[in-house]
């Protein structure tokens, strides 16, 4: 099962607050482990909201952006991972792991598998998904290279 682990934002890094070294040698630490552990997808730090966007759409679908910062940096995220694991019990316990500090917090959420979708997931609609699963792939082999 995939899952994906945030990390809530602070005041800090809303600020834009770099990880100092300590920290960053205490993460790639715990990244090497979920990396050897074989269950680490992906993962990376995020820049603050007031480099982002929100694109909100009204009752009408209509979008509207709003450029950050955002006021709630509790409801904000500054990093991530995603995981394959075994279980969500797994998933809390590689969170349990991540050197946050004091005030620290990670939102633990299961990614969707194509059985969560049922019937509304149509033969056509997962061709479709493949296709572009393979690109997406193939893309990032090209920019590796």
């Amino acid at each position: 099962m995939r899952y994906l682990m945030f990390v809530k934002a602070d005041e800090r890094s809303e600020a834009g607050g770099m990880p100092t070294e300590q920290e960053l040698t205490e993460m790639t630490a715990f990244n090497e482990q979920l990396v050897k552990a074989g269950v680490m997808l992906d993962g990376d730090g995020l820049a603050p909201s007031s480099e982002g966007a929100r694109v909100t759409f009204d009752e009408n679908n209509t979008p509207t952006v709003t450029d950050g910062p955002f006021t709630e940096a509790k409801e904000l995220v500054a990093g991530y991972w995603v995981i394959d694991v075994s279980s969500r019990d797994e998933a809390i316990e590689w969170a349990r792991r991540a050197p946050l500090g004091p005030g620290g917090q990670i939102e633990i959420r299961r990614v969707f598998t194509e059985d969560d979708f049922g019937d509304a997931l149509t033969p056509e609609v997962k061709e479709a998904e493949a296709r572009m699963r393979e690109a997406e792939a193939r893309r990032r082999e090209e920019l590796t290279r």
